[in-house]
């Protein structure tokens, strides 16, 4: 991917928040949300939520002070791009990827955007294997023309991966309805014909394109389910069924809005029937064999942008944490029983993240894409340990903040004349923290963790990127166990020669280090930014 050109790169005409809310004026998807079809996405109520978090994704990016994090030049086109649609080409790529996605997150709870660059990342390895595999360069090219073409448009980008599967014991070919799962019914000299059923398409409403990809390795009954393309959120023949993103509509409350009529995410149930793909937007059609080089490669890859974030939301409990126990006139300094669940709530967030730079530090480079994947066995312990421990860490927010978030009179009563003074008065615990501040904290963690919207993130923190089950089985598909046996035989001295047949030492790492010193070349790892 790299190039050698030495000019100064070019940077892509980026949206802001406003010219993207606009640009989806310019769509008409055919949605529906809430029992009813949408007339105009922009202006739905119900995903205002999910627009607002999108709309942060191109702002930020706009800000002097976080380029280093949010843009990336890809050397192949000397253009300076939206991180959230390039692909990576060093390690400090991938670190400066964790960093942006937690800063989002930090913001938006969850900034959705950034699975686009998952799947471009994986895309990209899967076209330059079945070019390899076959002598071609065709796959690459329509590839590098749409990622050109996204990147210079700024374009958002939805992933319509996981179908909706029907019976779960059977493969794609063998179900009785074959929609359950997307696959080519018709494909001629201008391009192909796609049907089927994508279950779970994170913000696809208010996404410019899908990229529609296979959810699992094909066999060869299955070459018409193994098809990898680009269509138009509007493209006729699509049909969503959403949900609303975070809680609109809600009354207004107290004080600022709570978090989640701010930010949230819409999902869709999307419908293809009988979708024309041109040629050139389809990145393979049939291609079985390599179909599994795509879902583990995205998988590695979305799972290590999910830890940065569920960090981001982890910041959040930690700050609210903080500000509840300063609320309540108790002093975790002071206060082991508080300090001891905030130290474990930071340590469960910043363990888990330590996973994601790790996988970053020990990425290997492709040998057909030459891109960079993040280690996979520290991607998969740091998305299980965050799927795991969300249940904790809503918990532990409990625990520093007091039964008061869930117990608090309802919020109208602030505004009524026979209550809100004596709720003011009774309710107020530290002097130098007014009322109002002790009850909006309160209710702000009540609305990460304890609400409609708290359980939501403990189900998408749970299975998001894949169950706990799939992750297991790439740890223990990846993790070097035969370097440990080996290193133990070694000591007990028994001179047992290693076996390729033998099971558990089958997986084998040497130490590992890069060659010039945890530097790789070209554009740093990490770089500091400016206080702001």
């Amino acid at each position: 991917m790299a190039s050698s050109n030495t000019a100064a790169p070019v940077k892509a005409a980026l949206m802001s928040g406003a010219e993207y809310r606009e640009s989806l004026r310019r769509y008409a998807p055919k949605v529906f949300v809430n029992g009813h079809e949408v007339s105009s996405v922009a202006d739905e109520p119900a995903f205002q939520p999910g627009i607002n978090a999108l709309a942060y994704t191109y702002d930020y990016a706009l800000k002097p002070e976080l380029a280093p994090i949010a843009l990336a030049t890809q050397s192949s086109r000397n253009r300076i791009v939206s991180r959230m649609l390039h692909v990576n080409e060093s390690a400090g790529d991938l670190l400066n990827k964790l960093e942006a996605v937690r800063v989002l997150c930090q913001e938006t709870g969850c900034a959705q955007r950034y699975l686009a660059h998952d799947a471009l990342n994986g895309i990209a390895q899967a076209v330059a294997r079945i070019d390899d595999a076959r002598g071609t360069t065709e796959h690459r090219a329509r590839f590098e023309n749409y990622l050109a073409h996204v990147q210079d448009e700024d374009l958002s980008l939805g992933v319509a991966m996981t179908d909706a599967k029907g019976d779960r014991s059977q493969k794609p070919h063998q179900q009785s309805n074959p929609d359950t799962y997307v696959h080519v019914v018709e494909q001629n000299g201008k391009g192909i014909v796609i049907s089927g059923t994508k279950a779970i398409v994170t913000g696809a409403p208010y996404m410019h394109e899908l990229l529609v990809m296979p959810c699992r390795d094909m066999g060869p009954e299955d070459a018409d389910f193994a098809v990898c393309c680009a269509v138009r959120v509007d493209a006729p023949g699509i049909t969503m069924v959403s949900r609303p993103a975070g809680r609109p509509g809600e009354k207004l409350e107290h004080g600022d809005a709570l978090f989640s009529r701010k930010y949230g995410q819409a999902t869709a149930v999307v419908i293809f029937d009988r979708v024309f793909v041109p040629w050139e937007r389809v990145f393979y059609a049939g291609d079985w064999e390599h179909s599994h080089v795509l879902t583990y490669s995205y998988a590695t890859h979305h799972r290590h942008s999910c830890i940065a974030a569920r960090a981001g939301f982890g910041d959040l409990l930690i700050g609210a944490g903080a500000l509840m126990c300063e609320a309540n006139g108790l002093d975790p300094d002071r206060k082991s029983n508080l300090r001891d669940p905030m130290v474990e709530l930071i340590k469960i967030t910043e363990g888990f993240y330590a996973c994601g730079v790790a996988a970053s530090v020990y990425a290997t480079q492709d040998p057909y894409s030459g891109t960079f994947m993040p280690d996979p066995v520290f991607s998969n312990i740091g998305k299980l340990l965050l799927a795991t421990q969300i249940y904790d860490m809503h918990r532990l927010a409990h625990e520093v903040s007091g039964g008061l978030i869930v117990a608090l009179p309802g919020p109208d009563e602030d505004h009524n004349p026979a209550t809100a003074a004596s709720l003011a008065e009774v309710l107020q615990a530290n002097a130098d923290i007014p009322y109002d501040k002790r009850i909006q904290t309160a209710r702000f963690i009540e609305d990460l963790t304890a609400s409609h919207q708290g359980g939501w993130y403990s189900v998408i923190s749970l299975h998001g990127g894949g169950s706990p089950a799939a992750m297991k089985q790439e740890i223990w598909r990846n993790y070097p166990v035969g370097s440990k046996v080996e290193l133990v035989e070694r000591l007990l001295e028994r001179g047992v020669l290693h076996d390729e047949k033998r099971s558990i030492t089958k997986n084998r790492q040497p130490g590992r280090c890069c060659d010039t010193g945890c530097t790789t070349p070209g554009q740093p790892m990490m770089v500091p930014l400016k206080e702001v």
